[in-house]
């Protein structure tokens, strides 16, 4: 297309029906758009259909766009979602302890290849710190007991508003977040688990592994919900371990495990990969 472009990622939800794709097709071609990438699936179990769309037009404010969806697409009572591509999702990180999770988001931001912005990283301890100063991204400590959780829950809410975060991601943050901060930022809490899911819970979980003698361990990044580890899932994947190897190798593996894992997930939200289906997620790799 000649001249100046904006480029734009749509998807969109809504019961399937004939004439959905039709619909958008026009919606489009009323824009001036030119399609540079398509996903589409309907789930035959729910009747559920989700698409994904990229693409250029020469109409650049954004507003206009929106109503030209809206018009075409209204009688499917579509959940819609526009954006710039240019216009990066934002995320507040949150952290206890231990930094892995954490490092390896910071040095993929750092080098391109998270297309993120990282307003602000939060954490209930100070082990952090240092490292979110060598990145130059601001660091805020709010401790968590047991008297002061909802006060340090509304502390956090304040930074989401006052950032426009998009999205909060957990990289190993080590609290559980309440029944109604979960409800207010629902699908939009990533968390990384320490286990391919449904696995070990509680205290010491690559010791669990060991004592069971398991031969696959892995990591679960999923949206966060009041059910604890029992969100939509996003992405996991596992790594093969032998009888020789110790509680420490397995921790050492995990650790590699959850990296992979949280990064691929961020980015697929990112980049509006991740379209959730009530309990399900469709994610358009």
């Amino acid at each position: 297309m000649e001249g100046l472009v904006e480029r734009y990622i749509v998807t969109l939800r809504c019961v399937d029906a004939p004439g959905v794709i039709h619909a958008m097709a026009s919606a489009l071609l009323r824009a001036q758009g030119n399609i540079l990438e398509q996903a589409q699936f309907t789930d035959e179990a729910t009747g559920k259909f989700s698409m994904r769309t990229r693409f250029e037009s020469p109409l650049i404010e954004l507003e206009n766009v929106r109503s030209l969806l809206d018009t075409e697409l209204s009688k499917f009572g579509p959940i819609i979602s526009l954006r710039r591509e240019a216009e990066r999702r934002r995320a507040l990180i949150m952290v206890s302890q231990q930094d892995h999770c954490l490092a390896d988001l910071l040095y993929r931001h750092a080098n391109g290849e998270l297309p993120i912005d990282i307003p602000v990283i939060v954490s209930n301890h100070y082990d952090c710190q240092t490292l979110a100063h060598q990145y130059n991204i601001p660091f805020v400590h709010i401790p968590v007991t047991s008297t002061n959780k909802m006060d340090a829950e509304r502390n956090v809410m304040s930074l989401i508003d006052e950032h426009s975060v998009d999205v909060v991601v957990l990289a190993r943050y080590m609290q559980i977040l309440s029944n109604d901060f979960c409800s207010a930022h629902e699908g939009r809490i990533i968390n990384i688990h320490h286990s391919f899911l449904p696995g070990f819970k509680g205290a010491r979980p690559y010791q669990q592994a060991y004592d069971r003698g398991v031969k696959l361990i892995g990591a679960t990044a999923h949206f966060v919900t009041a059910d604890l580890d029992e969100g939509p899932i996003i992405e996991q994947d596992v790594h093969r371990v032998q009888h020789n190897h110790s509680a420490l190798d397995l921790a050492e593996i995990g650790r590699d495990v959850e990296r992979r894992v949280l990064a691929r997930a961020v980015r697929l939200y990112s980049e509006d990969r991740v379209l959730l289906d009530d309990q399900r997620t469709v994610i358009f790799a």
